[in-house]
């Protein structure tokens, strides 16, 4: 692993592979992962393994203050067209004769044979799904929301413990489902609850994983509340709420 100021760098030995169109874009097994934001890495591609004749330069560059100038170009297969960049004469040596392939505009991503959603896989981010008969009870306004022994505990890096609890022990009857969707690399796509009590309502303060990524079916048709913003009582101890950005 490297270290350049705050930017993290670090070999990935994968196989990573994007697809735009009916083109493989970019295949290898030589990546390195660059935190260019400090909560998920992005794929720097070696340019011998990139199509780049699919790309052509737009004229336009883009700047970091770490890794320097980037020339940025269109990359078309077919009538599908991606977005790439590449810093020729970086500040960052290791980062120089690669390219970056802007990941909402590819069509797909593989590691191995399996497809990647979101954003590049955080090699230190684990998630553990544990089945515990521990008490979870859930209270908004002072009025119980959910009361379950039988809820599934996820732990994942950096984050909160979160108590999926199943729908038989929630009082759906409070809940609304909301338009707010939100997509995790390691979780799959969740769908949201707002909680309505006699005093008010507490929007997208539920969601859920109704068809959860195969690594985390453990808590597939379960719900889970933000501990930041609902009393969680946990064996009836109520849990201090957590200070993250979901508060």
């Amino acid at each position: 692993m490297a270290d350049m100021g705050r930017v993290r760098v670090e070999p990935c030995t994968k196989r990573v592979r994007a697809v735009l169109g009916d083109e493989v874009v970019a295949d290898s097994s030589s990546t390195l992962l660059v935190w260019e934001v400090p909560y998920y890495p992005t794929y720097y591609f070696p340019s011998s393994d990139v199509r780049t004749e699919l790309l052509t330069a737009t004229g336009e560059s883009r700047r970091s203050p770490s890794r320097g100038e980037a020339t940025q170009y269109i990359v078309k297969s077919g009538d599908a067209q991606g977005a790439a960049y590449s810093y020729h004469d970086p500040n960052m040596p290791e980062l120089g004769d690669r390219y970056v392939l802007v990941w909402d505009t590819m069509d797909h991503w593989y590691e191995e044979d399996d497809e990647v959603f979101v954003h590049a896989r955080d090699p230190h981010t684990r998630v553990d799904i544990l089945a515990s008969s521990r008490r979870v009870r859930v209270e908004v306004d002072g009025i119980t929301i959910a009361d379950s022994n039988k809820g599934r505990f996820l732990f994942e890096t950096g984050l909160p413990a979160r108590y999926y609890l199943p729908k038989d022990d929630v009082r759906m009857d409070l809940l609304t489902p909301t338009e707010k969707v939100t997509e995790c690399p390691y979780k799959g796509t969740a769908r949201y609850w707002s909680v309505t009590t006699d005093d008010a309502t507490y929007p997208d303060l539920v969601w859920g994983y109704e068809d959860p990524l195969p690594e985390s079916q453990r808590i597939a048709g379960m719900v889970c509340f933000y501990n930041e913003r609902a009393d969680i009582y946990l064996d009836e101890v109520l849990q201090d709420r957590p200070k993250t950005k979901f508060g």
